[in-house]
């Protein structure tokens, strides 16, 4: 039995590598791009999603189990323009292709990391798996069209998909959206906010997102979908400030009015100077926090990692580098 990794080179990709590799997993990464480190357990094979002839160089069989992580998100260069496009062109063309290439080799069990995205702006908290999913932007989209091609193929040919749904993932390496935050921290500088900060924006350690996957597995795939969360996440004021604090940082929050950062960051959007893309900073001030009871209660899984544990680790990795 193989454990295959679209994406694997990736910053999920990666923590999953090596958490199947300490197993004694026999473990390949399917990229574009070759992975950092590797070890003997661990094979790399080159190749686009899209591509049904880089797909069939992994000659799929009943046995293996796929991890689909390949996926376009915000932290990649994303156009101006056509953005519903750029984001299907991988995010459902590659999931399609996937599909086709497990159906021919007869494979039975995938683990699929959606996003909570989905769910648009939720009008209640916490937010339970079998609310209506409203995307508002052309990432959340692209990832609800991914997650009806993997239920319809559960229906016709009888793949074993589990669907995660996580929060923010983030961990030592990985950075996107908390990168200029940790700038401003380290040069001391206030920490604007979109609206009061009174609300919680829920995280998801990356290892605890290894673990639901793995937990995921060994029960053959359930379809969920379930969410991956933190528990009792702090509100936003309550993290930034022991943020601060911990780091011995001489910022300073600065409250602004919802209303007015958003207007701002949407025309700086519009103008191509993105700062944060709109489905980002839509929800930057609502309470959002995912349910996770379905998860603990069919996977047996519990988050081991706090918001601020998970803050803090990225934080000093940020601090690490050059």
């Amino acid at each position: 039995m193989r454990h295959v990794i679209t994406g694997g080179a990736g910053f999920t990709g990666t923590y999953m590598a090596s958490a199947l590799s300490l197993r004694g997993e026999k473990v390949v990464i399917f990229d574009l791009d070759e992975p950092l480190a590797t070890n003997n357990s661990v094979d790399f094979v080159r190749g686009d999603v899209r591509q049904h002839r880089d797909l069939s160089k992994l000659h799929l069989q009943h046995d293996d189990v796929v991890y689909h992580l390949a996926a376009r998100q915000f932290h990649r260069g994303v156009p101006y323009r056509n953005r519903d496009e750029w984001f299907a062109d991988v995010n459902v063309t590659g999931t399609r292709c996937l599909l086709e290439a497990i159906s021919a080799g007869s494979t039975q069990r995938l683990v699929f990391f959606s996003t909570d995205m989905t769910y648009g702006k939720p009008d209640h908290t916490p937010i339970n798996p079998t609310d209506v999913q409203q995307p508002i932007g052309p990432y959340g989209r692209s990832k609800v069209e991914a997650e009806r091609l993997l239920m319809q193929a559960s229906e016709e040919f009888g793949l074993h998909a589990t669907i995660f749904r996580p929060r923010l993932i983030a961990g030592a390496g990985r950075l996107g959206i908390l990168t200029k935050l940790f700038r401003l921290i380290q040069a001391g500088l206030p920490i604007p906010l979109i609206g009061t900060g009174k609300n919680r924006y829920q995280m998801i350690a990356v290892e605890d997102c290894v673990a639901a996957a793995l937990a995921a597995v060994e029960r053959n795939c359930p379809l969920g979908p379930f969410h991956l969360g933190s528990r009792e996440p702090p509100t936003v004021k309550e993290l930034l400030r022991e943020l601060i604090r911990r780091t011995g940082s001489k910022s300073f929050l600065l409250p602004m009015p919802a209303i007015v950062a958003k207007h701002t960051l949407s025309l700086l959007d519009r103008a191509g100077l993105t700062l944060l893309y709109p489905e980002q900073f839509a929800i930057a001030d609502i309470d959002y926090v995912l349910n996770t009871e379905g998860t603990t209660k069919h996977l047996s899984w519990v988050p081991l990692r706090s918001d601020l544990e998970i803050m803090l680790e990225a934080y000093m990795r940020h601090s690490e580098s050059p």
